[in-house]
């Protein structure tokens, strides 16, 4: 014969739906949390890209007119302004390669973030609003006079 399970104490069923709005709510917050610092972290990586993008057209501008200057005139003074601006360069261009590597990646996650926020914000809503409905007090009917 097999054996009968067990059917469910309503103590032990509240426990579980507690426990399991608890744990939904300490989810979203954390979600929330999450979120405002890869924000955060978002808007500082797209300062520095723009930081480094403008010195590189700025350098990029100096590099042709050092470049032209050493057309003109081939002195030790004008190799070493353009060696100095073509190594500069480059160590922008690198510094700007990393910052746009790292933006990539954390919009990336600030997306995924934002979509599991919402979803948790969604759940948590239709949660309060069940919880809302099904606390309210039984309404009492009036029973009708009856004409004569």
């Amino acid at each position: 014969m097999e054996k009968a399970k067990p059917v469910a104490k309503a103590a032990a069923l509240d426990g579980k739906i507690n426990t399991s709005v608890e744990a939904l709510s300490k989810a979203n917050s954390e979600a929330n949390a999450a979120v405002t610092k890869r924000s955060a972290e978002a808007k500082k990586l797209l300062a520095e890209v723009r930081r480094h993008l403008k010195k590189k057209t700025t350098l990029t501008k100096r590099s042709k007119t050092a470049s032209a200057k050493l057309k003109k005139d081939a002195n030790a003074v004008n190799r070493k302004a353009v060696a100095t601006i073509t190594k500069e360069l480059k160590t922008t261009q690198s510094a700007l390669d990393k910052a746009r590597t790292g933006k990539a990646v954390v919009l990336t996650e600030l997306a995924s973030l934002r979509i599991a926020s919402k979803r948790l914000n969604a759940y948590s809503k239709a949660i309060a609003s069940c919880d809302k409905a099904l606390n309210k007090p039984a309404k009492k009917r009036r029973i009708a006079k009856k004409s004569k």
